[in-house]
Formats: C-alpha cells, sequence, structure tokens
C-alpha cells in the first residue's frame, strides 16, 4: 500500500479491483482545509480513463508488473500481435489496451509487453522511434519567422508537428513520449 500523496505519472494502482496507471498528478491544498490529491488515470484492461480526487492521507494498491522482451508483429484489425523473443509465444493485446501507443508501432519493433500476474496489460515503448513520413503539407520558402511548422502524417497514422523541410519519403525520429519530433533521420 502506499499513500495517494506518492502517486505520480506512470505508477499503476488498483482501485476496486481494476488496474490503474497515472496519466496525470495534482496535488491541491485548499487554505486551512486539508490537501486533495486529484489524478487522471487510465484502465489498463478497458483504455477507459478516469478523474478521481482523494482526501490526503488516503492510501491505495501499488502494483508491481513484470516485464518481457517482444517484437511487434502485426495488426489484424482487432488484435495487435507481439512475439516474446525468448519464448517465441505470441501474445495479444486490444487497441482498448494500447491506446495511442499504437500509433508508434513499425513491423519488428523490439519493446517490453507489460503483465499484471501472467495477463498482458500493456507495452513499454523505446524513449524514440523512427517513421516514415507518408504526408506532409507543402512547406513555403521565406516562411520563417517565429520557428515555422507543418502538419505530417506518418505510416502508422500519428500526426506531427515538423520543421518545413521535412517532406514525403523521410524518416523522423519522434519522442514516445510526448509525441515530438526530434530530429530527420533520412530523406
Amino acid at each position: 500500500m502506499i499513500g495517494v500523496e506518492q502517486l505520480r505519472k506512470g505508477t499503476i494502482f488498483t482501485l476496486d479491483g481494476e488496474l490503474y496507471r497515472v496519466l496525470e498528478y495534482e496535488h491541491r491544498k485548499m487554505g486551512r482545509g486539508g490537501a486533495t490529491i486529484r489524478v487522471k488515470a487510465r484502465n489498463l484492461r478497458s483504455g477507459a480513463t478516469i478523474e478521481k480526487t482523494f482526501p490526503n492521507g488516503n492510501k491505495v494498491q501499488d502494483v508491481r508488473l513484470e516485464h518481457a522482451n517482444v517484437q511487434y508483429l502485426y495488426n489484424d484489425g482487432h488484435f495487435y500481435y507481439f512475439m516474446d523473443t525468448e519464448t517465441y509465444e505470441q501474445i495479444m493485446l486490444t487497441d482498448a489496451q494500447l491506446g495511442d501507443l499504437a500509433k508508434y508501432l513499425t513491423d519488428g519493433l523490439e519493446i517490453k509487453v507489460e503483465t499484471y500476474e501472467g495477463e498482458p496489460i500493456s507495452i513499454e515503448l523505446p524513449k524514440t522511434v523512427d517513421l516514415k513520413v507518408v504526408e506532409a503539407e507543402p512547406g513555403f520558402a521565406g516562411d520563417t519567422a517565429n520557428a515555422p511548422s507543418k502538419s505530417c502524417t506518418t505510416e502508422t497514422g500519428l500526426k506531427v508537428q515538423v520543421p518545413l523541410f521535412v517532406q514525403v519519403g523521410d524518416t523522423i525520429r519522434v519522442n514516445t513520449e510526448s509525441g515530438e519530433y526530434i530530429t530527420r533521420v533520412s530523406s
């Protein structure tokens, strides 16, 4: 058990028999009253998001997940398939379990799958991934005031703001935590 004041972004806990990962955390102290802890959390099984306010001093059950190295294989429209690199066993996760993380998956990408009591729950991505640009707005010469950017779409459907020089066919490196463009890898 941990105090709710120890919850931080990424912490996993159980509440009413369900597993949740903290997405946002806010500690509020009101004048003479006691402090409250407000969290926005995602249900790891269903993908639903909740907002919950706890009085300071409450406790929740923290959870430790097991990790296994896997390789992303494919998506059949209903499930995302991964292969355990040690046992060659196939693991399936739903779109609801992955949420926005699915937009960073490319064929053959090696990642970690998180399991709880043998049940696959989610994935842990590397800090950055390289994605190919399949659609990009045109950049106009001379439009250079205030660090201009344009929108592009990657092979996985992820939309990213990129500098004007990025073109269709380029490969870009994207931060998986923020979804932001880092650099152009090749053209």
